[in-house]
Order: C-alpha cells, then sequence, then structure tokens
C-alpha cells in the first residue's frame, strides 16, 4: 500500500517502523540483544576486561569503545569481511568511533575502575538507519550488562547516568519522514541522523542537505519529529532491559 505522504510501507509520515528485541542471545556476553527496526537488525554485545588504554592507566577510571560491522550478505550487494581488504572499511570506523562517543556521554567511567567496557555491534540485514539501530541496540544490550555486574558485585553501583535513543529524519519534497527505510534514504532531499537522551538532551546530530537546501524552520520542524521518535524508542528499550540509572 502506497500512502499520500509517499512510503511504501503504509506507515505515516511520523511513524517508527515495528520494534522487537531479543535478549541474551549470546551466553558468554555480559548483556546482548537482537534489535529489529522494521526490516533492519542489528546484534549487539558487551564485554568487560581489564585494564584500560595507555592514556587512562593509572588514573582509576574506565574506558568505552566500540567495533561496527556489516555482515556480508546484510547488503543487496555482499558487503566483503575487513579482513580480507586488508585494512578497516572507512564507514565501519566512522560509525564505530560514533557508537563509542554517544555511549560515553551515558556512563559514568570514573566508577568502573580501570576495566574496558566493549561494544559490538554487527548488522544482520541493512534497510536504512543501521547507524541508529546499533546506538539503540547498544544502548539496550549494555543496560543488560550493567545489571549483571551488579548481581555479581563487579560494580557497586549503576555506572548508567542516562538513556539515549537515535533516529534518521529526512525531507522528501515538502514532508519530513520518521526513520528512513534505505529505499526512503537513497532518494531523500536532506538527510539527518539524531542521537538524543530520552529526556531530550542532544549528543550528537549528523546530516546534509544532499539535494536541496533546508530552512531552519524545516531544521526544527525535524528536530521535534526526531525527538517524538527517540522517545519513543528509549520508551521500548527502558520497558524491554529496565536500566537501573545512577546517581
Amino acid at each position: 500500500m502506497r500512502r499520500s505522504d509517499g512510503r511504501d510501507d503504509g506507515r505515516s509520515a511520523e511513524q517508527l517502523r515495528p520494534l522487537s528485541l531479543t535478549k541474551n542471545v549470546f551466553t558468554h556476553a555480559d548483556g546482548s540483544v537482537l534489535l529489529s527496526i522494521g526490516k533492519t537488525q542489528v546484534l549487539c554485545a558487551v564485554s568487560l576486561v581489564e585494564g584500560v588504554p595507555v592514556f587512562l592507566r593509572g588514573k582509576g577510571e574506565g574506558w568505552l569503545t566500540a567495533e561496527y560491522a556489516l555482515l556480508p550478505a546484510s547488503t543487496a550487494v555482499r558487503t566483503p569481511r575487513d579482513q580480507l581488504l586488508g585494512k578497516r572499511n572507512g564507514r565501519s570506523v566512522e560509525i564505530s568511533r560514533l557508537i563509542g562517543r554517544a555511549l560515553r556521554c551515558v556512563v559514568n567511567l570514573k566508577q568502573l575502575g580501570e576495566f574496558t567496557i566493549t561494544i559490538d555491534c554487527d548488522v544482520l540485514n541493512a534497510d536504512g538507519g543501521t547507524r541508529c539501530a546499533a546506538i539503540c541496540g547498544a544502548q539496550a544490550a549494555l543496560n543488560l550488562a550493567v545489571s549483571r555486574w551488579l548481581e555479581a558485585d563487579i560494580i557497586k553501583q549503576s555506572i548508567l547516568t542516562a538513556q539515549l535513543g537515535a533516529i534518521s529524519v529526512g525531507v522528501q519534497d515538502t514532508i519530513i519522514l520518521l526513520d528512513l527505510t534505505a529505499q526512503e534514504d537513497n532518494t531523500i532531499d536532506s538527510d539527518f541522523n539524531f542521537v538524543l537522551t530520552s529526556d531530550n538532551h542532544i549528543i550528537e546530530v549528523q546530516g546534509t542537505a544532499e539535494q536541496k537546501v533546508i530552512s531552519w524552520s524545516k531544521f526544527e520542524a525535524m528536530r521535534k519529529l526526531a525527538t517524538h521518535g527517540i522517545e519513543q524508542l528509549c520508551a521500548f528499550i527502558e520497558q524491554e532491559t529496565n536500566p537501573l540509572i545512577g546517581s
């Protein structure tokens, strides 16, 4: 069914794709989820290892880092594995850094001690918004890991300071669309990714006018729609993972 606002999947312009989350998909990870946002599926796992990078040694605080990758069959044209190319894919490096930056904003690493949190995000199926889905999945997996660390007395109190979410918003002609599919992303006039906390604080905004310039008033409308979408995403993740927010 095709709506008057041009969306082939029948959604309204302001509507998220269907959400589903499976918890604890890995036996050995401290927290893991399979998150589906429409046809986009990401597998996120959290591991904790002793030690920190050289620049943090002796300071008594921890570190958080992330790795992101598209699995070979996740895209219409097979994505080769990085190790076979002899170098890391530039897009994967950029998104890995984005995920790490975003999650470090909502974690009190000074309470962790000299341990490193590593979040692995692998895209099983890519249909738009994979970086946003990976950020949301990483938050969900981290929520589960923190609960496990508290139960095991690895940490004394929650290291989470807030919850975050990420969503794509685009402008097609005069219509603002929430949560873009790959087809929409390929034809959109302007495309932005918003990373915000559940209480509407900014972590990061990425975007560009790909085909047509946009006004500040249009950008403000995009921001409001992104806030609406992230509120729903955060509510869903919190319902599924019951995060414990520290002081």
